[in-house]
């Protein structure tokens, strides 16, 4: 028996509908207490997956609410258990006094991604289907929510488990040959398992080289605006986001420490990064800003070299232009086009120079066009690549394990010792689709969930 929860899922502001969400075994009972319908029939009796007419009503018997509910019997719903939804008006205090009215008619306030998790658990949902359901939540590009909605609908897994039910059909004919002897069973040779095993890693390698571009799917680019001070730097990211989120002065120096900003350029979401301005300074806090600008370039997934088209490059400029250029996205920007130049594209040794003019913002939708070039359409965004941190970890730890496997099986080693990172690779997919997942890593990714989800 499973106990019945009850949660408010569309959040406590004012809207046209709310609804009130319930599952359990005794969800149809309690939520009867409660709810009368306008037919004079049970809840408990409505027709399964159909609205009904009804009033709310609290233990007193006051009206909450006319509204609707619709009561969808197990196993066929999200969670695989009985569940109950009440779509009412969407008052933040209609919702609150029904959901106050099902607590004490015998219901449990829900936790954190309980209803999500309890889908998981009942086999609705593997781990990675299950993880997918907050991403699509927090999506912020139609592209991001398209690959969550591919991987809720189990396109990740569909490439993933396959692997793990390989490794585990390898592990159990061995030990089914090792603990029944004298079964008629096919006897194990480890000459048999090599070709699957390396048709497995090479599946594996091919999903984990597709973690790149989830992360930028999942998260966007991350652009780091860098050059020397007082180049322009916080005017471009201004323009960009659209409002003057960084102060900007002629005193240079202003910007000490990295700024991040979101912005969609285009068709890509970009996560700005607005470094302090690269030179040689004796100011400590200063020289903390111009270390952490050098580490941005570094895990940048695309930089953005700015220099002043007013002045002649300097030094400085062409000491970050030596940090910029051999990175495999980067693009130049000589900026203050509106006040004259003297600095021309030829004098950059980019791939990509573009002339703008942050204070005007000419040169920004050529700017777009360039990003959207670099990164735009590169990513299928049919839920079929690594786009989870988590995930990534555990299928790059199985796949070590399989290539030791492999190394194994060349050197002919004895086949328990082959089995040890067979089992290793099976218990770390495991981990991605919930099979061999412990309980407190479970916990902690439903934590990221809403009440109510």
């Amino acid at each position: 028996m499973s106990h019945t929860i009850a949660a408010v899922s569309t959040g406590l502001t004012v809207s046209a509908i709310g609804i009130i969400r319930m599952t359990g075994d005794d969800c149809a009972l309690i939520a009867g207490k409660v709810f009368a319908l306008n037919s004079g029939k049970s809840l408990a009796d409505a027709p399964n997956r159909q609205l009904v007419l009804g009033t709310l009503h609290d233990k007193a018997g006051r009206v909450i609410d006319q509204c609707c509910a619709i009561y969808t019997r197990a196993p066929h719903t999200y969670t695989g258990e009985d569940t109950v939804e009440f779509h009412c008006h969407g008052s933040p205090a209609v919702l609150a006094a029904g959901l106050e009215s099902l607590y004490i008619a015998g219901a449990a306030p829900a936790k954190r991604g309980e209803f999500t998790k309890r889908a998981f658990l009942n086999g609705k949902l593997d781990l990675t289907q299950a993880e997918a359901v907050i991403d699509l939540i927090e999506a912020d590009t139609a592209d991001a929510a398209a690959n969550a909605a591919g991987q809720v609908g189990g396109a990740l897994q569909k490439r993933l488990r396959p692997i793990y039910e390989d490794l585990r059909d390898l592990c159990s004919h061995f030990y089914a040959v090792l603990d029944y002897p004298d079964e008629d069973i096919e006897d194990f040779g480890l000459a048999n398992y090599e070709k699957p095993l390396k048709a497995d890693t090479k599946a594996l390698e091919a999903v984990l080289k597709t973690y790149g571009q989830g992360k930028i799917l999942r998260h966007g680019v991350a652009a780091a605006i860098v050059g020397r001070p007082n180049v322009g730097k916080s005017s471009l990211l201004n323009a960009l986001v659209g409002y003057e989120r960084v102060i900007v002065t002629e005193v240079a120096g202003t910007t000490r420490d990295t700024v991040e900003e979101s912005v969609m350029l285009g068709s890509t979401r970009l996560r700005l990064i607005d470094t302090a301005g690269i030179r040689e300074t004796e100011d400590r806090i200063e020289a903390m800003g111009v270390e952490r600008s050098k580490e941005a370039i570094e895990n940048a997934d695309l930089v953005l070299f700015v220099c002043d088209g007013s002045t002649p490059l300097t030094e400085d400029d062409r000491a970050i232009i030596e940090l910029c250029v051999e990175h495999e996205h980067a693009i130049a920007l000589i900026n203050k086009s509106d006040v004259g130049s003297k600095v021309v594209p030829g004098d950059l040794p980019f791939m990509q120079v573009i002339e703008i003019s942050a204070a005007t913002g000419a040169g920004l939708e050529l700017l777009a066009d360039a990003v959207d070039v670099m990164f735009a359409g590169d990513t299928p965004c049919d839920g079929s690549i690594l786009t989870n941190a988590r995930q990534y970890d555990a299928c790059r730890r199985a796949y070590e394990a399989m290539l030791r496997a492999l190394a194994g099986l060349r050197a002919q080693q004895t086949p328990d010792v082959v089995l040890t990172d067979v089992e290793q690779a099976m218990e770390a997919m495991g981990e991605v689709i919930g099979a061999t997942v412990r309980e407190d890593i479970t916990a902690r990714i439903f934590e990221r969930f809403c009440v109510g989800k």
